[in-house]
């Protein structure tokens, strides 16, 4: 690997790092409130899950589990990034361009990874932690305590259970996003791919990105998120869980949780490109490329 190639790794690599733990804290309550959706708890929609935890709990119970999702988000999008920009390098033509298809390419080889790496036991361990905040006598007292319990109860797979809907859900999901947020900032750059974007079209190709993106990959969330509770064995199998969605709770069912995802996905796909351009304009700065 060339000097060049691997310093622009190890920058992607920070500041993907940096952004995905900014992301976290800034929008975590969506994400508490979609998942308590997803888990079938019998709220009118997101405003009123919202409501009720804080009634009952406190507001602050709207941020249970987020340390391990803020210790998650770090690998989590520094290998997102690192990931898909060693893949870029690998794929661009002769001028230095990526085409369409190799963007989608390179956003389905850097989501399998990041999912392998980071998504599944960090959202595995998030979900049942939170699922077990439902329960009248919650048995985890923090993400060590949580995490050690899952551990000695079920093994290694039981962090990493629904690894399936996982992959294909983070496959598609940065599929889409990169897809959608290059082009968006192609437009933007006007035909020179080294343009810096201002903060406004970072913010607009990223929220841009994140509203795709969750239409076409709610559905497999839905299931994941199934996958990952405390119930999970009652499924056996990641079809088995689609099937029994549908046969029950029908096909709408699918798009449980899709307003909290929505909002939370579009902000933060703002955010983390933004924060992401942000961070790699400071990295380059400091460290220039080699020429």
């Amino acid at each position: 690997m060339a000097k060049s190639e691997s310093s622009s790794t190890w920058k992607s690599l920070v500041a993907g790092g940096a952004a995905g733990a900014v992301e976290v804290v800034i929008m975590y309550p969506t994400e508490y409130v979609k998942t308590q959706l997803q888990l079938g708890k019998a709220y009118r929609g997101p405003l009123d899950c919202a409501k009720a935890i804080i009634q009952d709990k406190g507001f602050f119970s709207l941020y249970r589990g987020m340390t391990t999702l803020i210790v998650g988000s770090i690998p989590k999008a520094g290998v997102r990034f690192a990931a898909f920009q060693q893949l870029s390098t690998l794929m661009k033509d002769e001028q230095g361009k990526l085409s369409a298809a190799s963007t989608m390419l390179c956003g389905l080889g850097a989501g399998a990874l990041e999912a392998l790496v980071a998504v599944t036991p960090m959202e595995t361990v998030k979900t049942k932690m939170i699922h077990d905040q439902n329960s009248a006598h919650p048995k985890y007292k923090g993400l060590v305590h949580g995490v050690s319990t899952i551990l000695r109860a079920e093994g290694i797979r039981g962090i990493y259970q629904g690894v399936l809907p996982t992959v294909l859900k983070q496959s598609g999901n940065q599929m889409v996003r990169f897809s959608v947020y290059n082009q968006a900032k192609a437009f933007f750059q006007g035909g020179d791919h080294k343009k810096d974007l201002l903060p406004w079209q970072s913010i607009f190709s990223g929220a841009l990105a994140g509203f795709v993106s969750v239409y076409v990959t709610m559905p497999v969330d839905v299931v994941k998120t199934r996958m990952q509770g405390l119930e999970a064995s009652k499924y056996g199998t990641t079809w088995n869980c689609f099937k029994h969605i549908l046969l029950n709770d029908g096909i709408l069912a699918f798009w449980q949780g899709t307003v909290p995802r929505l909002s939370r996905v579009m902000f933060s796909g703002a955010i983390i490109f933004t924060c992401y351009e942000q961070f790699m304009q400071v990295l380059n700065n400091l460290v220039p490329e080699d020429k």
